[in-house]
């Protein structure tokens, strides 16, 4: 307590007795995938798709994240990180031969600036007049002479064709070829070709599954708070250009799931391999012996418009289901399942399914995409890959994540503070006025708050022995909404009766 020494009037600023706590967000997206350029294995974050291709390129062949993202953007998606996997093999040079009387190559020309796509080099031998050991190196851009080396030959020496060329030329570098005997090329023109950017490199399942420790691969999420979905489209385009096998993909799936597992506070949306019809993802889903709270799982791919053939290809859908999660999130909140909701950017399904089929799927917690008549297409499920009925709909366990994650974030002004009957209230009062205020959004099933939910923090949950152990433990219990999955209404025939008058 302050010390007050001399007459007067003191004015001094006390806490409150409870804090609010303040909601977190639900829809953060992760993306891991391939790109044309960017920083491997570095977490970026991106608030729009203009961003997206300035900081990781356009569309990419073979590759599927730029389809995922623009997808997620499209959906109503917000912000959202982006890891690139792998590497550059670097800018190609363009090259060419330079062949002898012999046939076979006496020289290889390499142009100094690889990558370059303006430039259309190539290389002349000419012959000098009544000479025929030297000869003339020409070095063109198109029909325009840029260089020309007179009077070097193929013998040792200060007019080594080699040595001539690799110390004054700025466009091209030569080098012998081993096991050539005769060095002297023959006339004529010969172009550089084979020049370009750089590619990226092959990747291979342990970079995509990474390190948390060395912030690699999905690992690397694990250090970046605040996230709720992770989406992986590249597996499949590794998977599906042969890159990786079947044992590849359901490992790094396996991978996604445990990340998300870890940390608790985000799920997995999982993507199917292509091409499978409803028999053969049922097959598939009961395989992948997947039995998770934090996945989800959805079916069939989506056809889309890609910029690069000029047609619509099959892309898989995590991406536009992310962004539909978080277009819900924003227009009804986290309660809500993210289901029943069109699918922006979809041209049409890559399988039309049927009642019957769709009847053996979503009971084993395969979310099904169907286009309806009038209705455009659309999210028809909303069902984890848990086998615990507690946990069947994805709307409980997100709910679950938002609720945990604020009490997390919003209650750590606890931490050494007095541990007494006065701290115990502060936490009844500031827990019990946050999910009053989640009961009123419409998140929890009650017609009062003591139904809904319940606080419990006293001397019952907080005995001698725990105090001494600088423990305060507060028991909380939620009734979260669950959707109306199935809508029965009940019809029979009815008879009007007669009425009496009085």
């Amino acid at each position: 307590m302050p010390q007050y020494l001399s007459p007067g009037v003191y004015v001094r600023e006390v806490e409150p007795g409870s804090r609010p706590i303040e909601g977190v967000g639900t829809a953060l997206a992760a993306f891991v995938g391939l790109a044309a350029k960017g920083e491997p294995n570095t977490p970026v974050l991106v608030t729009n798709w203009s961003q997206f291709t300035e900081e990781f390129g356009e569309f990419m062949e073979d590759s599927y994240m730029a389809h995922a993202v623009y997808g997620y953007f499209n959906n109503g998606g917000g912000a959202c990180y982006v890891v690139r996997i792998g590497s550059d093999n670097g800018p190609v040079a363009a090259r060419a031969e330079l062949m002898s009387a012999t046939g076979a190559s006496a020289y290889s020309v390499v142009a100094l600036q690889a990558g370059e796509t303006d430039q259309d080099l190539s290389v002349e031998i000419a012959d000098e007049d009544g000479d025929d050991e030297t000869f003339r190196l020409i070095v063109k851009n198109g029909s325009k002479v840029e260089e020309t080396f007179e009077r070097v030959t193929g013998r040792r020496g200060k007019q080594n064709v080699a040595t001539v060329v690799n110390e004054k030329s700025a466009l091209i570098r030569l080098a012998e070829t081993k096991g050539a005997t005769d060095k002297r090329p023959v006339s004529g023109a010969v172009r550089l070709n084979g020049g370009g950017p750089a590619q990226p490199a092959p990747v291979t399942t342990s970079e995509y599954i990474g390190s948390p420790a060395e912030r690699s691969g999905i690992g690397a999420l694990a250090a970046i708070d605040g996230i709720t979905m992770v989406c992986a489209p590249d597996i499949v385009a590794a998977y599906k250009c042969g890159a990786i096998d079947a044992d590849g993909f359901a490992a790094m799936q396996r991978a996604m799931v445990d990340h998300c597992e870890a940390m608790g506070d985000r799920m997995a949306i999982l993507d199917p391999p292509p091409g499978l019809n409803p028999q053969q993802i049922g097959e598939w889903r009961v395989a992948s012996k997947v039995d998770s709270k934090f996945a989800a799982l959805y079916w069939p791919w989506i056809r889309v418009f890609d910029p690069i053939k000029g047609q619509t290809i099959s892309v898989p859908p995590s991406g536009h289901m992310a962004g539909i999660w978080g277009r819900s999130d924003d227009e009804r909140g986290v309660h809500k399942a993210p289901a029943n909701e069109v699918v922006r950017g979809a041209l049409d399904l890559e399988v039309q399914i049927t009642r019957a089929e769709h009847d053996q799927l979503n009971p084993i917690g395969i979310n099904c995409l169907r286009a309806f008549n009038g209705r455009g297409i659309r999210v028809w499920g909303a069902r984890t890959m848990s086998s615990d009925t507690s946990w069947t709909y994805v709307n409980v366990r997100r709910l679950f994540n938002y609720v945990e994650s604020s009490l997390l974030e919003g209650m750590q002004w606890v931490v050494f503070e007095p541990n007494d009957l006065d701290l115990w209230q502060r936490i009844r009062r500031t827990c019990t006025a946050f999910l009053t205020g989640v009961w009123r959004d419409g998140a929890l099933f009650g017609a009062t708050p003591e139904e809904a939910f319940f606080v419990k923090c006293d001397a019952e949950t907080n005995p001698p022995d725990l105090v001494d152990k600088g423990q305060v433990n507060v028991q909380i219990g939620i009734a979260p909404v669950k959707p109306a999955e199935f809508v029965i209404f009940s019809i029979s025939q009815y008879s009007g009766g007669g009425q009496v008058n009085e």
